[in-house]
């Protein structure tokens, strides 16, 4: 098995380094706020300038949907790092891939077109995976990296746990099994590390890309390029309801910029619903406005 990216930081760095890598933060209450920007359903963890606020159950663990999947990248670029511009290893799709894409499809899933022996770079499979949000190629990077999907969900849970995600469970790379739980507190954690991946980050930021067979894929988040929003991750199920991993950068006054992270899970309206999308918009510039 190859080593988890944060086990090789702490080889690399000693865990003092990394404990300082991953921002300490002051828990803001959000009663102690005129109005707040929360939303009411569901649960909610915002960070920002080493500040955070939670809303809802945030202890409880919940299905999160698509947002799984940037686990699964993380995982991926743990396994096969990149450097910002490598399209790195090829993967080829199997025959049996294709027929699985064919009834995730025909069950109503998020897919995306497949063929067999269809040649991919792992680049373009992340981007494949995580803008148009395709269960098939979340399934297909797991086979690749770990020999089968059992063996990387795994790799994923032996992850989260060093990542001090205590309420998280994976079921699956794609976010399709209800077993697959966490909480916004969790996310938000990794929401943080994933982002510090440049290329992780450098393909959440995209709105749209060119994959084979399916050709050019869009970018379900609609936030990208407004509000200074650079990522992360939409879902959606019926079990875990409107669920989204936001990232966006605020310039500073001396000419740099800093980050605002979000998770909102188990917020209601379906996948076409705006509502999250304004909550998140909300959150953000109540972190503008300095929480």
């Amino acid at each position: 098995m190859r080593t988890p990216i944060l086990r090789r930081r702490v080889a690399r760095w000693g865990t003092a380094v990394l404990l300082a890598a991953v921002p300490a933060t002051t828990a803001v209450p959000a009663e102690a706020l005129p109005i707040s920007p929360l939303p009411s359903t569901g649960q909610a963890a915002l960070w920002f300038a080493g500040h955070s606020m939670t809303g809802g159950p945030v202890s409880t663990p919940q299905p999160i949907a698509s947002v799984t999947k940037v686990m699964t990248a993380y995982q991926v670029l743990a396994d096969h790092p990149l450097k910002p511009g490598d399209q790195g290893p090829t993967i080829t799709v199997l025959a049996s891939e294709v027929t699985a894409y064919r009834a995730a499809r025909l069950g109503g899933e998020s897919v995306i077109p497949v063929a067999a022996g269809e040649r991919i770079s792992e680049h373009t499979a992340l981007e494949a995976m995580l803008l148009p949000s395709a269960n098939d190629m979340a399934r297909i990077l797991a086979r690749w990296d770990a020999g089968g999907i059992s063996g990387f969900v795994s790799r994923m849970n032996a992850t989260a746990a060093l990542l001090g995600m205590r309420n998280t469970h994976y079921a699956d790379p794609a976010g399709v099994n209800t077993a697959t739980v966490s909480t916004a507190t969790d996310q938000l954690r990794l929401d943080q590390m994933a982002m510090a991946d440049p290329v992780l980050a450098g393909v959440v930021g995209e709105k749209s890309a060119t994959v084979p067979v399916a050709g050019t894929v869009r970018n379900s988040n609609p936030l990208l390029g407004t509000d200074g929003f650079v990522g992360t991750k939409t879902g959606w199920t019926t079990a875990a309801g409107s669920c989204l991993m936001f990232a966006a950068r605020e310039p500073d006054r001396h000419g740099g910029a800093r980050m605002v992270y979000g998770v909102l899970l188990g917020q209601p309206g379906g996948p076409s619903s705006g509502a999250i999308f304004a909550s998140a918009t909300r959150m953000v510039n109540a972190a503008r406005a300095g929480l």
